[in-house]
């Protein structure tokens, strides 16, 4: 077996630099990091505690990785409701879980990630918020090196389950019963991310509702952000009389834009939040169970380390109608 002393020789430096660089110690520069790393790949070497981890019957130390939403205004309790749910689904499964963020791993290729990961034990990962774009993590989990579920995301390979809702039903069910409600026909629809897997789902579902109700259907890209969806609704919410929003967020910053026109349009979203019940109005929206869709996640991931075969699990969802009264409960 090759040990750190090895890799040591190989790289020209001391053990401790090398014990440095495995661990990602600050502090080590450039060049001495890109020749330990080499020297890793080249003797194909494994940490003691990964060679540990490997050897051992326990497969239990997972990693969540989170893409926060830096586009909202407010606090997004949506990933705080993701972690608590998931954390608390690890400790029922005695699992030892970090949490990562996707700008800590931003500029990595997938192979510096691996090692990372496989430094801390990491044998399953859970990942939320992955776009089109995010290469890196496409790459990882194409190389099976670890077990993966992914949140609102239709991949799927013998390693990798996604946990998700029926978005596009979803979208479908919350904008007919607000059009039905409001005998509205002309429809500024707010959508999240261009690159995001549940924006077009979420899409398909308003252009089915148009073609079945014959709407006059507007849609515009509003990035999950607040205030990009008060700007959208400021230059086109006084033409169109019914505002469908894809998040919750996007809902408060089109009511702010409502508000400031002083006129009135029915707006609904999409996620739950308990955030919109501040609006001041009564707006429909659809309910995730966050925490509940996590623990789910963090139930298949053990279920993958443990022999299992990645599949697609559809959770359900619930439409509410959600005012200042919920807030106060």
């Amino acid at each position: 077996m090759v040990s750190i002393k090895d890799v040591a020789r190989h790289a020209g430096v001391a053990a401790s630099t090398v014990s440095k660089v495995i661990n990602h110690y600050p502090n080590v520069s450039r060049a001495t990091k890109e020749k330990v790393e080499k020297a890793v790949k080249e003797l194909n070497f494994v940490p003691n505690s990964v060679a540990a981890a490997l050897s051992s019957k326990h497969t239990s130390r997972v990693a969540l990785i989170v893409n926060l939403n830096v586009e909202a205004q407010a606090v997004d309790e949506i990933d705080m409701r993701y972690i608590s749910g998931a954390i608390n689904k690890a400790m029922e499964l005695g699992i030892d879980v970090i949490t990562l963020f996707f700008f800590m791993l931003r500029g990595k290729s997938s192979e510096e990630i691996t090692r990372y990961l496989k430094s801390q034990s990491i044998t399953g990962i859970i990942i939320y918020g992955l776009s089109k774009e995010d290469y890196v993590l496409h790459d990882l989990i194409a190389e099976q090196n670890f077990k993966f579920v992914v949140i609102d995301a239709p991949l799927m390979n013998e390693q990798t389950s996604c946990v998700s809702i029926d978005h596009t039903s979803g979208q479908y069910d919350v904008a007919k019963k607000t059009i039905l409600e409001n005998e509205g026909d002309k429809v500024l629809y707010i959508a999240g991310k261009k690159n995001g897997y549940v924006t077009f789902e979420r899409i398909d579902g308003m252009k089915k509702l148009a073609e079945e109700m014959d709407l006059k259907l507007d849609i515009r890209f509003g990035e999950f952000s607040e205030l990009e969806a008060r700007k959208i609704t400021l230059e086109h919410g006084e033409e169109n009389n019914i505002i469908v929003c894809a998040s919750d967020l996007m809902a408060i910053g089109a009511a702010k834009a409502l508000n400031e026109m002083d006129i009135f349009r029915p707006v609904c979203g999409f996620d739950g939040a308990m955030l919109m019940g501040y609006v001041g109005w009564k707006i429909n929206s659809v309910r995730q169970d966050f925490s509940g869709l996590s623990a789910k996640a963090m139930e298949e991931l053990y279920t993958l380390l443990n022999g299992g075969k990645g599949r697609m699990v559809c959770m359900p969802y619930t439409l509410v109608q959600i005012d200042y009264m919920d807030v106060l409960i």
